[in-house]
């Protein structure tokens, strides 16, 4: 029989929860699992149901540790940014040393996890992931724009994890899904940055636009994503995607393109042509894992 105390109880007890699955960050998560699982699906043969999901929810802990970990480290910064000041560790809904026994104690089950039940290639990548993004990504941010290509490298880890999980080795293809996370991510975030500036300036994290200006910040992400086009399109001739991919790879690519091309127009506010240039962003990933989970599969 439930008392009217153990109400109040249960309702803190469901906000904490809340509070510690935000730390994870849920929509990076969820995009860790899509790419996680196409690189799984293209890998040349097949794995059991249990290594699938060892891997994937393995490659899940180890970028929830990180997220946790950032959010810990950034907790001062984060209070300068509307759209983190709302954070549990910010917000003081939650100790930081809680936030910090979490992220550490993920990273020491993930890790080893995926090192002695997957294969030693996939808990190494693991390893630089979780390393690069706490402990050289973080730090960084408030130094240089340069940290945002070191930010890439473990957000590109998840779909080449995924392929080694099965193949045990970082075959061409699983290079070229890294790449593909690792460009798309360049011109994701300098919209970002674009956009969010004035608050990225109050919370001391450097970023293109205001240590290089707009006009440069346009060229980097028309640049970067004109490399990501063609890199895009590797996985057909490498023989892990046909051509239905590679015609939606072309359209989704043209229109990342155009977008970025539509920055250089004057009469367009650069605040609204960021935002809506982040917003095409992730409708391209989206769409462009979606054609490779229809259009490709386990080479048996």
């Amino acid at each position: 029989m439930t008392t009217l105390t153990d109400q109040p109880n249960r309702a803190a007890a469901i906000s904490t929860l809340r509070d510690f699955a935000a730390l994870a960050k849920p929509r990076i998560t969820l995009l860790v699992i899509i790419t996680t699982a196409g690189g799984l699906w293209m890998a040349p043969s097949q794995l059991d149901l249990m290594r699938i999901l060892v891997t994937i929810f393995g490659t899940v802990l180890v970028v929830v540790a990180a997220n946790v970990l950032n959010c810990y480290l950034e907790r001062d910064s984060d209070r300068f940014m509307a759209r983190t000041k709302g954070r549990p560790l910010p917000g003081g809904r939650l100790s930081p040393r809680a936030a910090l026994i979490f992220g550490l104690t993920l990273a020491a089950i993930s890790v080893p996890a995926l090192t002695f039940l997957i294969n030693p290639m996939t808990g190494l990548l693991a390893a630089i992931a979780l390393v690069s993004y706490v402990w050289v990504y973080t730090p960084m941010k408030q130094r240089s724009p340069v940290a945002l290509w070191v930010g890439s490298i473990s957000g590109a880890m998840p779909p080449l994890m995924g392929w080694t999980a099965v193949t045990g080795q970082a075959d061409w293809p699983g290079v070229v899904l890294f790449g593909i996370m690792f460009l798309w991510q360049l011109p994701h975030f300098m919209a970002i940055s674009v956009y969010r500036q004035r608050e990225y300036t109050r919370a001391g994290i450097k970023t293109l636009p205001e240590m290089y200006g707009l006009s440069h910040t346009r060229w980097q992400m028309l640049f970067w994503t004109g490399v990501l086009v063609p890199v895009s399109l590797l996985l057909v001739p490498l023989g892990v995607a046909g051509w239905i991919y590679f015609a939606l790879a072309s359209v989704l690519g043209l229109g990342f393109l155009v977008y970025c091309v539509k920055g250089f127009k004057r009469r367009l506010k650069a605040g609204r042509w960021a935002r809506d240039t982040f917003m095409y962003s992730l409708i391209y990933i989206t769409l462009l894992f979606a054609a490779l989970v229809v259009d490709a599969g386990p080479q048996l």
